[in-house]
C-alpha cells in the first residue's frame, strides 16, 4: 500500500505543485520508498510509494503508453495477471506492477473497471484524453484502505482526495470519508455505489432485503478462507503474520504456515532439479547455475508477533499457537506507561476520537514499529471475523435471527470506521502493510450468506455442544470449520480453537484499558466533564477517558474532521454496557468446558 494526494480542477498545478508537494509529505510515513508526482491541465497527482508487488519497476503514478491516462493507487491489486490475460485489446505494460492493469481496464471497461478488481484498493485516475480532463476515484468495497475527499468553499470546482485526512487539512474547509464501495466521476461530479453483494441489503422493507437461509457449509467456509489466504501470500518482499492468540490471527496464522511451507517445498525441489541440470554437463558461463550458498527465499519459515503486557492472555496463547505452528515467534511486551505515552502519536495517525479504537490501536501502533525494524513490509491479520460471524459477546444477547443478521450487516458495513482503519492505519504509520483474509470478497459471499441461526449462540447454564462435546460458541461454525483438516493434520490447537473472545485491547492485559481509563481520570477534571456537551454537542463523550481522547484530537485536527469519526458502540437497545470492552459483557466470565 501507498499513499495518495490529488487536486483536480486547478488553475495553475505548476504554481500549486510545491503545495501539494508538502501535503504529501505528511502521508509520506506510508511510502517511504519512493514519491512521485505528476502535473496535468488541471490535476496534480502525488504518490508515496511503498513496494511490495513490481518492487523495481512500480514507480508511481503510472502513465499510460500514449501519456494520457495517469493512476495513483494505494492497493494492491490480487488478480492483477488474471486481468491482464483478460484485456480484449493488446496492451505494453510498461512496470510490473499489480496495479498498472486497471489502466487498460478502464480503456475497456471505464468506471466498471472497479468490480473487476479483486483487492484492497483506493485509487484516483487522470484521463487527459477529454476535454475538459476527467478524473474518477474508488474505494474498495469494504474499505480496508483509507480515502478522503474534501473540497475548499474558496475555490468552487476543485475537488481534492488523499490517503489521510492530514493531508488535506490545508487544503480543504470540507473533508468527508470517501464511502467504500463507490466511485466518483468529475464529468458529473457524481459518487455512485459500484458494490452489491447480494447479502448487502437486510432490511426486510425495502426491495431486495432479505434474510439468508443457507445452512452452513463447512468444507465451502474453510476453503474459502483458505483461498483468501493464499491469493494475500503475492508479495516480492519479506511477510508475516499478526498473531494475537485469538482464534482469528491464529486461524490466518495456521493457513497462512501451511502455504508458505508449501512454496518452500516447491521451490527446494525446483532447487535440486536446477542443480541437477547444472551438473549433468558443461554449463554455459553464467548461466543455469545456483549460489548453493543463497537462502531458499527471504523468509523460508513463516515468522508470527505478539504484543501485549508482560504475562497477558495474548502473549500466553500466542506463544502456543506459534510452537504448534512451528512459526519463528517473535513477543514483545510494553508498558501501561508506554502505551500511554504513545496516545497522542497514535491519534494522530488514526485520524480518529472513537475509544474502542484508541484502545485496540496503540499495542498495533507499538508492534508494527517492531516488524517494520526487522525489514518486514507486510502482515497477515485477521480483522472482519466478529463482524461476519458475530464474534463480539454482546452478540449473545440478539433477540432473534433476524435482528442478529442485520447487526452483522451494520458491523460490516462500518468497518471501515474502525477495524479497517485501526488496521490501515495502525500498520502504515510505519510503513507496514496489513492484509485482511476475512474480508475478500468471495469470502464474504459464503460468510455473510449463511443462515444466522447458524451464528447465533449461549453461555453459561445455557451452552449447548454438540455431537464432538465441542460448544456452540460464538464463531462456532468458523470454529468447526477448522476442527479437522483433511489431511489429519489439525490446524490448531483445541485450546487455541476453542478460546473465548477477548477484544485486542483487553487481550493484551487487562490492565491496559484500566490504565487507559485511570490516566483519564487523572487529567479530566471533574468540572470539565460536566462541561462536555458544552464544548462537544454532538458526539459527547460520555466518559473521561472518552473526553481525554478527543481533547488530543481536537488539538491536532480543525473541527471539520470531527466529522469523519463515526465511534464504535454495542447495541444499547439490546441491553449491552456503553463500555465497548468485551469485559463489560455479563458472559465474559460465563464458564464452559473447554475441550483438551
Amino acid at each position: 500500500m501507498c499513499g495518495i494526494v490529488i487536486a483536480h480542477g486547478i488553475d495553475n498545478p505548476a504554481a500549486e505543485r510545491p503545495r501539494l508537494l508538502a501535503c504529501s509529505k505528511k502521508i509520506r510515513h506510508r511510502g517511504p520508498d519512493w514519491s512521485g508526482c505528476y502535473s496535468g491541465k488541471q490535476t496534480l497527482l502525488a504518490h508515496e510509494r511503498l513496494a511490495i508487488v513490481g518492487v523495481d519497476t512500480g514507480a508511481q503514478p503510472l502513465v499510460s503508453t500514449d501519456g494520457k491516462i495517469i493512476l495513483a493507487v494505494n492497493g494492491e491489486i490480487y488478480n492483477h495477471l488474471k486481468l491482464r490475460g483478460q484485456l480484449q485489446n493488446p496492451y505494453k505494460f510498461k512496470t510490473h506492477s499489480d496495479c498498472e492493469v486497471i489502466i487498460p481496464l478502464y480503456q475497456e471497461k471505464d468506471t466498471g473497471v472497479c468490480n473487476l478488481l479483486d483487492g484492497m484498493f483506493s485509487f484516483v485516475l487522470l484521463d487527459e484524453s477529454v476535454n475538459p480532463s476527467r478524473v474518477i476515484a474508488a474505494r474498495d468495497p469494504i474499505g480496508i484502505t483509507t480515502l478522503y475527499q474534501g473540497w475548499n468553499s474558496k475555490r468552487p470546482g476543485s475537488t481534492f482526495f488523499a490517503s489521510e485526512l492530514k493531508a488535506l487539512t490545508d487544503l480543504c474547509d470540507k473533508i468527508i470519508a470517501f464511502p467504500p464501495g463507490h466511485v466518483y466521476d468529475s464529468r458529473d461530479q457524481s459518487t455512485t455505489r459500484y458494490f452489491h453483494p447480494t447479502w448487502w441489503n437486510s432490511d426486510l422493507k425495502s426491495p431486495g432485503g432479505s434474510i439468508p437461509t443457507t445452512p452452513a457449509n463447512l468444507t465451502l467456509l474453510r476453503e474459502s478462507l483458505e483461498d483468501a489466504v493464499r491469493k494475500r501470500l503475492m508479495s516480492e518482499v519479506p511477510y508475516g503474520v499478526l498473531l494475537s492468540g485469538g482464534l482469528d490471527s491464529s486461524l490466518i496464522a495456521s493457513i497462512a504456515a501451511r502455504e508458505t511451507e508449501k512454496v518452500a517445498l516447491a521451490q527446494t525441489e525446483a532447487r535440486k532439479r536446477s542443480l541437477a541440470e547444472a551438473r549433468s554437463g558443461p554449463p554455459t558461463p553464467g548461466e543455469g547455475l545456483i549460489d548453493e550458498t543463497a537462502t531458499l527465499t527471504s523468509w523460508p519459515q513463516l515468522h508470527s508477533f505478539a504484543i501485549g503486557l508482560e504475562n497477558s492472555p495474548d502473549l500466553l496463547a500466542a506463544r502456543k499457537a506459534a510452537h504448534y505452528l512451528g512459526t519463528v515467534h517473535h513477543e514483545y511486551t510494553f508498558t501501561v506507561q508506554e502505551g500511554l505515552d504513545a496516545i497522542p502519536d497514535v491519534i494522530y495517525h488514526l485520524e480518529t476520537f472513537d475509544v474502542t479504537t484508541v484502545r485496540a490501536s496503540t499495542p498495533m501502533y507499538l508492534l508494527s514499529r517492531k516488524i517494520k525494524a526487522m525489514g518486514v513490509k507486510m502482515v497477515l491479520s485477521g480483522e472482519g471475523s466478529d463482524e461476519i460471524f458475530g464474534g463480539y459477546l454482546y452478540f449473545h444477547a440478539a433477540p432473534d435471527p433476524k435482528s442478529f443478521h442485520q447487526e452483522l450487516v451494520k458491523r460490516v458495513k462500518d468497518l471501515h470506521t474502525s477495524d479497517c482503519l485501526r488496521a490501515n492505519k495502525s500498520t502504515m504509520a510505519w510503513g507496514l502493510e496489513a492484509r485482511v483474509p476475512f474480508l475478500d470478497k468471495a469470502f464474504l459471499e459464503v460468510a455473510m450468506n449463511i443462515d444466522p441461526k447458524d451464528k447465533m449462540f449461549s453461555k453459561g447454564s445455557a451452552q449447548e455442544v454438540d455431537a464432538d462435546g465441542c460448544p456452540k460458541m460464538e464463531k462456532y461454525i468458523l470454529r468447526k470449520a477448522f476442527d479437522c483438516a483433511p489431511d489429519g493434520k489439525p490446524y490448531l490447537p483445541k485450546s487455541i480453537l476453542w478460546r473465548q473472545k477477548e477484544q485486542f485491547s483487553d487481550g493484551v492485559g487487562y490492565s491496559w484499558i484500566d490504565g487507559m481509563k485511570e490516566h483519564a481520570a487523572s487529567v479530566v477534571s471533574d468540572e470539565a466533564f460536566e462541561k462536555r456537551s458544552e464544548r462537544w454537542p454532538d458526539n459527547t463523550p460520555d466518559t473521561k477517558e472518552g473526553y481525554f481522547i478527543r481533547d488530543v484530537f481536537d488539538s491536532m485536527y480543525p473541527a471539520a474532521a470531527a466529522e469523519t469519526v463515526i465511534r464504535w458502540l454495542p447495541r444499547a437497545d439490546w441491553g449491552c454496557a456503553s463500555d465497548p470492552s468485551g469485559r463489560s459483557v455479563s458472559i465474559h466470565q460465563a464458564a464452559y468446558t473447554e475441550p483438551s
